[in-house]
């Protein structure tokens, strides 16, 4: 066997499992977000575990899909040996690279402007939604339980809130640590942290494990670009 064919072969077994996998993960968010109701009763016993799950049933589509599309332009790109598809797998893994190290960047050294950025996009959200929309509520009810901490910057997001008006100008738990009622002196005395500050901290306490399966999934796609690059060039002197 040649090392056009094996690299070739590699190729498409490994694309073939991204495009499995993807297509797991997508079922799996499109049954939760859709008929979330089932999935709880068939993993009941699971609870906390499936409610975090149920509150991420979107993110899993979004992942999901994106594995998908990656999977099958590279694993229909070196089947087909279409040079067409594997420039499009390369561009595609390409853009996902730098979008993950521009995040990286914004999030770990220009700390500031991502909260700034994630506060605008985010608190509007929160004031309109929680209390409201199910999803939204869960997912931020699951967060501040787990990361112990209160709205994105403080207590102070949810003034004005749907639920803030809606529970006679009180907070939810969290932001008095479970405290009841959370009034905004009580939220001020709690002094609990935002979920930025919170989730920032996490990150940094974990960062050998984050860095090191950041490491692994950037060699990933660093390996998959070259091996597509090497096809499509092996292909372009033919």
């Amino acid at each position: 066997m040649g090392c056009f064919t094996f690299i070739k072969v590699m190729m498409i077994l490994f694309n073939l499992a991204i495009f499995l996998g993807g297509g797991t993960l997508l079922g799996i968010g499109i049954w939760v977000s859709v008929d979330g109701k089932s999935f709880m009763d068939l993993f009941g016993t699971l609870s906390s575990s499936v409610m975090q799950v149920v509150n991420v049933s979107y993110f899993l589509i979004v992942i999901g899909a994106i594995l998908v599309v990656i999977g099958f332009l590279g694993c229909c790109g070196a089947q087909k040996e279409s040079k067409c598809l594997l420039m499009m797998f390369f561009s595609v893994v390409l853009i996902i690279f730098i979008a993950e190290i521009a995040a990286a960047v914004v999030v770990l050294v220009y700390t500031g402007f991502a909260e700034t950025f994630l506060t605008q996009l985010v608190t509007p959200v929160l004031k309109e939604k929680y209390g409201e929309d199910d999803a939204v509520t869960q997912i931020w009810n699951v967060t501040m339980n787990e990361f112990h901490c209160c709205g994105l910057k403080n207590y102070t997001d949810f003034v004005d809130s749907q639920w803030y008006k809606e529970h006679n100008d009180t907070f939810p738990g969290p932001c008095c640590r479970s405290l009841d009622p959370c009034t905004a002196d009580l939220a001020a005395k709690s002094n609990v942290s935002g979920c930025f500050d919170q989730i920032l901290d996490e990150i940094r306490t974990n960062a050998d494990v984050v860095g090191g399966v950041a490491a692994g999934i950037a060699a990933l796609e660093v390996a998959a670009m070259v091996v597509s690059m090497y096809l499509y060039c092996y292909l372009d002197k033919k």
